[in-house]
């Protein structure tokens, strides 16, 4: 008698995939909407300070920031998802995370931090093929809400790691 091996479904990715997705999530808000970034993935959280414009940058590459002495490239989340530029306020901070390289991210406003169960999280809606969702690790369901949870790593491609870190050593 031979033996069938399955092949896993799309469902079956997707629960693997989201398998072990649980865990502790900082949340900030960017346009009224929360996202989530995993804990481990940031380094700390500072207020908004003086970013040096470097020209010839990404729009959504606002500079860099002079943090205790390490020069850290900072990009504004809103510009890099195609959200309306905001003016930047007293809520405004930079979350500094870890993707290989330390980097700055810009948000609106930072909430609190969520332990967010694996039976929580949902996959990423499929939008269709144009429609990018890569860097979304899941739809974390938060008592009525629901968080938007990114793969920080995967936000920027690699070809834009490679300019930011150009930027940095510049």
């Amino acid at each position: 008698m031979e033996a069938v091996l399955d092949t896993p479904t799309q469902a079956d990715t997707n629960i693997e995939r989201s398998a072990d997705l649980g865990g502790k999530y900082l949340t900030f808000m960017l346009d009224d909407e929360e996202y989530g970034l995993e804990i481990l993935k940031v380094r700390e959280i500072i207020g908004l300070m003086d970013i040096t414009k470097v020209p010839q940058t990404p729009d959504f590459v606002e500079g860099v920031i002079n943090l205790r002495g390490r020069v850290i490239p900072v990009i504004d989340l809103r510009t890099k998802f195609a959200l309306d530029r905001a003016t930047y306020d007293e809520q405004t901070c930079i979350i500094v995370v870890d993707v290989g390289m330390m980097m700055g991210i810009i948000v609106d406003t930072v909430q609190e931090v969520h332990d967010v169960a694996t039976e929580q999280i949902e996959p990423p809606p499929q939008l269709g093929g144009s429609v990018g969702t890569d860097f979304i690790l899941g739809m974390g369901k938060v008592k009525d809400d629901v968080k938007i949870l990114l793969d920080i790593d995967k936000v920027l491609t690699s070809e834009e790691l490679v300019e930011l870190q150009q930027v940095a050593s510049s």
